[in-house]
């Protein structure tokens, strides 16, 4: 199944646990799409959060990350990894 990463921006102050709920709020929907969201990270200084997911599609991820109320502001492939 293809890999993304995806981009938020401006959640500068998100604790660990914001960012622990949100990722739980995309788990909690995620079969509905085909997504698994593996993990997810966060530099509140920045406000700069990222997911990694497997997802038959980047609109997946998004549709998922949209209905759990933080639309992604960018949705990248990940063709390659080592």
């Amino acid at each position: 199944m293809p890999e993304f990463m995806d981009v938020h921006r401006g959640m500068n102050g998100i604790s660990a646990e914001d960012l622990a709920a949100a990722h739980a709020a995309d788990l909690a929907i995620q079969s509905e799409e085909g997504v698994d969201f593996k993990q997810a990270w966060a530099d509140p200084e920045s406000g700069h959060i990222y997911c990694l997911s497997e997802a038959p599609s980047a609109e997946a991820v998004q549709r998922i990350h949209e209905r759990a109320g933080h639309p992604a502001d960018e949705v990248h492939p990940v063709p390659l990894k080592v």
